[in-house]
């Protein structure tokens, strides 16, 4: 039999889930909408099911479980108020899994799994500083600092996409007013491209799609063939985080910044204006010192892979 553990990436719109081996390979990928239950126990014990079933079809020996989850407390193994996800308040996660799959059980933020997987299979392998910026749903964020990653007295230190990038700004799930994950992130640069349309009098083909149809992978194709307001969406996305990004700089002086998500698959669109104002707004004790750069595994599920890489690791301490 060999031997994996079960990687899990809980996202505002869908869960992916797969086998990591102890080498960082992966198998079995599979995805479920992470809404599709009203009631978390529901969604847990049908996750659970495809899960066993692949493990007995494919026989393989599962040691353990690790889950990113949004707000996923890696002391409590709960997610807590997330404010990206349908069910709210204090949610049990480790022991939920534990009643279908009686295996041990790790969870983190999903950001902080996204962050261990390029720690141990990507780009920050050697690297003992660096800060990884996750483009989904929301924006997440994970430091490594000193070759680990920072949890913080209760578990959520790093929460990136909760500062306020424009006071009494746009409205937060999260309750508040002005965070950056409502300017850097899907829906951020929808919202974006809206205000644009009401500001702005150039043509695009923007004008003719309604808000709950245009979707950031559409801003991405536009703005490729040269759609003024597409363009103009990406220069205020990479503005906001680039300015923010300097403001993380002064706390950690990282060696380097990865991005990893939807939006980073826009290439330079993101990557060359968000490199562009955080060196605009750097003390200068910290500019052309800190590197932006995509993740390793891009174009693979680096959070399934840090999840997985949260377990293993967990698993190696008992031992």
């Amino acid at each position: 039999m060999e031997k994996m553990v079960i990687g899990i990436d809980i996202g505002g719109t869908i869960t992916k889930y797969g086998f990591v081996s102890e080498t960082g390979e992966l198998f079995c990928e599979g995805t479920l909408h992470t809404g599709k239950h009203r009631k978390v126990k529901d969604f847990i014990s049908e996750l659970c099911t495809k899960l066993l079933a692949l493990q007995k079809s494919n026989n393989y020996n599962v040691l353990g479980v690790g889950v990113g989850a949004p707000d996923g407390n890696y002391y409590t193994g709960a997610i807590e108020h997330a404010p990206n996800l349908r069910w709210k308040g204090f949610i049990d996660l480790a022991g939920l899994f534990k009643q279908s799959i009686n295996l041990p059980v790790a969870v983190t933020n999903d950001a902080n799994a996204a962050a261990l997987g390029e720690l141990i299979y990507g780009n920050g392998k050697g690297m003992k500083h660096f800060i990884m910026i996750t483009l989904g749903t929301g924006l997440g964020s994970g430091f490594v600092v000193d070759g680990k990653i920072v949890y913080g007295h209760d578990g959520f230190a790093g929460e990136l996409g909760h500062t306020i990038a424009v006071p009494e700004g746009r409205q937060c799930a999260c309750g508040k007013k002005g965070c950056l994950e409502t300017y850097v992130s899907a829906p951020g640069i929808i919202r974006t491209v809206f205000e644009l349309l009401a500001n702005e009098i150039e043509p695009s083909v923007f004008r003719d799609i309604s808000f709950n149809k245009l979707t950031a992978k559409m801003i991405t194709d536009e703005a490729l063939k040269g759609d003024k307001i597409a363009l103009k969406a990406f220069d205020y996305t990479g503005k906001m985080l680039g300015m923010k990004l300097s403001d993380a700089v002064v706390h950690t002086s990282p060696e380097a910044i990865f991005l990893f998500g939807g939006l980073a698959l826009a290439g330079d669109l993101i990557f060359i204006p968000t490199k562009k104002y955080m060196e605009e707004n750097l003390l200068t004790i910290f500019k052309n010192k800190v590197k932006i750069m995509p993740s390793a595994l891009l174009n693979k599920n680096v959070a399934i892979l840090g999840a997985g890489a949260l377990i293993w690791n967990e698993l190696k301490k008992n031992h």
